[in-house]
């Protein structure tokens, strides 16, 4: 018996109404289609095994766009309904197409599977390449953009994280599904599947972390930034001091201040702002002050 492969790209198309009513499919699946922002899952049904998949694009912007793809096998024909239809999402299935003329339901669920996992690694290649550029700039440049970039950059590697934790309990579940839908000889297929998204998630783990840090070495370097701009202005205040002084006590409306009515008094008073400059001077250099 031959196996019928219908795609579906609009989940909009009523002739998703005509295929459930032709095998047989739950309301509640043809719902979890037509609605996005599902997670990713695998059930069983008596006629078919319902799977949800999170395809993840990634735009010129930097931000992900995470999908949906449900993948409904039978044991003569295979349905795919497609939120939308990305560049990436379009080489896996227009690959996993053109090597599937003699394929059963369960070997075509797993090159979907295993073709949008594949999918994932570039974006966190992306994600690598990113951080290494964070890195640089929080220890050269920390500007408030780049603690901006820092937060999305997490924000990324969260849904990152949620879409691979998900998946890979769906390769968990698909390596011990029993009955018609998944041959026993497919089960080490997607415990290899479940082994590269244990992977990727340490990966992102280890992502993770390197931003934690890129964020705290950010915090550092302003705050010692900061500190070094209260230093100078901290000296500059304090080899102030003896001209202030010494000005305020001479600028009192009294009158008898020592040297007040001498024709020399501007030159020992500006002597001794000098003098008690230098002083100051000398000893913050000796404590190393300056």
């Amino acid at each position: 018996m031959s196996m019928v492969w219908h795609e579906i790209h609009d989940p909009a198309d009523p002739e998703l109404d005509r295929l459930a009513e032709r095998y047989g499919l739950h309301p509640l699946h043809v719902e979890d289609c037509r609605h996005r922002n599902q997670s990713a899952k695998t059930e069983e049904n008596e006629h078919y095994l319902f799977t949800v998949l999170k395809p993840v694009e990634r735009g010129e912007s930097g931000d992900l766009d995470v999908g949906d793809l449900d993948i409904i096998i039978g044991r003569d024909f295979v349905i795919t309904v497609e939120e939308h239809t990305g560049p990436t999402l379009r080489k896996v299935l227009d690959r996993v197409r053109n090597a599937a003329s003699d394929a059963r339901p369960d070997q075509l669920l797993y090159r979907i599977v295993d073709g949008v996992v594949d999918s994932y690694l570039p974006i966190l290649d992306r994600f690598d390449d990113a951080i290494d550029a964070l890195e640089d700039q929080v220890l050269e440049d920390p500007r408030p953009e780049v603690l901006e970039r820092i937060f999305s950059a997490k924000r990324g590697l969260i849904e990152m994280r949620r879409v691979l934790a998900n998946t890979r309990d769906v390769a968990a579940h698909l390596q011990r599904v029993t009955g018609a839908w998944v041959a026993e000889d497919m089960w080490p297929f997607f415990r290899d599947v479940y082994d590269h998204l244990s992977r990727s998630l340490d990966t992102v783990e280890m992502q993770r972390d390197l931003l934690t840090g890129s964020l705290d070495i950010y915090l550092s370097s302003v705050a010692n930034r900061t500190n070094r701009v209260m230093k100078v202005l901290t000296v500059l205040g304090t080899v102030a001091l003896p001209a202030v002084i010494v000005t305020s006590f001479y600028g009192m409306n009294l009158k008898g201040l020592p040297g007040a009515d001498s024709s020399f008094g501007l030159i020992v008073a500006g002597g001794v702002i000098v003098l008690s400059t230098a002083i100051l001077f000398a000893i913050l250099k000796k404590f190393d002050w300056l």
